[in-house]
């Protein structure tokens, strides 16, 4: 499992982080995109999918699935973030090593803070990427609760009215995966939900 999704949309579309989703699959080896969908009612289910859109600039994804729609969550539309709201995330923490039930923590905004997305790699920044670093940054949501590596793409959401107000996406980690556990660093971030709002506006 690489990371989580949350079904957005007409309930065919699963949203997550770009990294998440691998840039290339090896067809002849039968490499396929696989969604697994966890409800309370149905159980798990798993759907074939492909990849619908990307957003590199801003590490989103929109993930196409087949079969009957699933439910889909509200996407935050009305009135402004705030430092200090109560938040929540639900995910797959450590990629399903602690089991393939999804966890929930809460938490606060702390701070809406500028960031860049650099590429994972340095044979990633070709001139592309480099003008978007100097172009500038965009604002994040820095979340004092703690998330891991495998809630990357997960959902960002307000107590009220459980709307979708951001997507996790960097995780401050030390060490290796499995030091996360012991040595957790509590600071999280996530992308805002108006950027997942216009890819979805591109992808109509």
């Amino acid at each position: 499992m690489r990371g989580t999704g949350f079904v957005v949309g007409n309930g065919t579309l699963v949203a997550t982080n770009a990294h998440v989703v691998p840039e290339v699959l090896d067809a002849a080896s039968g490499e396929t995109l696989l969604v697994q969908a966890v409800s309370g009612t149905t159980g798990t289910q798993r759907r074939l999918a492909k990849t619908a859109a990307k957003d590199k600039s801003h590490d989103l994804a929109l993930l196409r699935i087949e079969g009957t729609p699933l439910p889909a969550m509200t996407l935050h539309s009305v009135g402004p973030v705030r430092e200090g709201q109560s938040v929540a995330f639900t995910g797959f923490p450590i990629g399903g090593v602690l089991g393939l039930s999804p966890v929930t923590h809460r938490g606060i905004i702390s701070a809406i803070t500028p960031i860049a997305l650099p590429s994972a790699t340095a044979n990633q920044l070709n001139e592309q990427v480099i003008k978007r670093l100097k172009s500038g940054t965009f604002e994040v949501y820095q979340l004092d609760g703690t998330a891991y590596p495998g809630n990357s793409g997960g959902p960002l959401f307000e107590m009220e009215r459980g709307e979708v107000i951001g997507i996790i996406n960097m995780v401050f980690v030390k060490g290796t995966k499995e030091s996360v556990l012991s040595q957790p660093s509590g600071i999280s971030f996530a992308v805002p939900v108006q950027y997942l709002q216009e890819l979805l506006r591109n992808l109509q």
